[in-house]
């Protein structure tokens, strides 16, 4: 599937280019999955992250499979873009990838950790599948539509459901971070009366909300593009959107930001599109 930057992604450009998203994510699940059996030796990054064996090896099957399955469409991926090496230029259309999210929940023995890659058009999200090897579980988005499925004993997919964001409940559900939970995060939460909480790791609240589970994912606190962009393709697709303090979308594709490195995001708030006009008004803290 050859793009040009000037092209536009059909509807069964966008299913087959889901369809090779989900084959390259249960494979890197696979390796994921084979070095917490066997242990996991941590690292440390330039910006003292942590990084494994599993983040680096998940990232080159899925680099090597997009550079078949995707020619010509570029591709920034968290462990490369880490180690400098990021396309000199983007265009309309570029693939985003973040083969471990949530190594911090891999390397505590915790189940929440994904396996992310997403399609970009003009800055929004359009295409994505969200991985979790330990559930199981599979979550996607091709345009405007949203599904999920478990994987078979036989390393299939089995039946989709479909995904649609509920409506406004009140009190809500709100879901946040189990590793980078924040002060600023805990003040937006307490702005609602008797909101039960929901803590999860990884781009797995963003699944939370499009399953209609959940109802809030406010997000104080660091994240990069590829941490974010699958999980919000499939709650896009499900009826939702994710904006920033000043309630406008979140981008992606962000480059020379004045005050950020590229591809940080600012604070954000998601929520289905109900959920976002409903809490107009709350939306505030200290955006970057």
């Amino acid at each position: 599937m050859t793009m040009n930057n000037a092209s536009e992604f059909g509807t069964a450009d966008l299913e087959r280019m889901v369809e090779a998203f989900a084959d390259l994510s249960l494979r890197a699940g696979e390796i994921i999955l084979d070095i917490r059996a066997r242990g996991a030796a941590v690292m440390e990054k330039a910006d003292h992250s942590p990084v494994t064996e599993a983040d680096r090896r998940a990232e080159a099957l899925i680099l090597a499979g997009l550079a078949e399955a995707c020619p010509g469409v570029p591709v920034v991926a968290e462990e490369a873009a880490s180690a400098g090496h990021v396309p000199a230029t983007l265009g309309d259309h570029f693939i985003l990838v973040d083969p471990l999210d949530g190594t911090r929940e891999f390397i505590a023995g915790r189940p929440d950790f994904t396996v992310n890659i997403a399609l970009i058009e003009r800055g929004s999200p359009i295409a994505g599948v969200v991985y979790a090897p330990m559930r199981r579980t599979l979550w996607a988005a091709s345009g405007h539509h949203a599904w999920s499925a478990d994987v078979q004993d036989d390393g299939t997919l089995g039946d989709a459901r479909g995904l649609v964001c509920r409506g406004w409940q009140a009190p809500p559900c709100i879901v946040a971070s189990v590793s980078h939970r924040t002060p600023e995060t805990d003040e937006f939460i307490a702005r609602f009366d008797g909101a039960t909480m929901s803590a999860i790791g990884s781009s797995l609240k963003f699944c939370l909300l499009a399953e209609g589970e959940a109802d809030l994912y406010p997000r104080y606190g660091r994240t990069m593009e590829w941490d974010t962009a699958a999980g919000d393709a499939v709650l896009r697709a499900a009826g939702g959107v994710t904006i920033t303090l000043d309630e406008k979308p979140l981008v992606y594709g962000k480059r020379n930001q004045a005050n950020d490195v590229d591809f940080a995001n600012p604070f954000f708030i998601s929520a289905s599109r109900e959920g976002v006009s409903r809490i107009k008004g709350e939306v505030r803290g200290t955006a970057r």
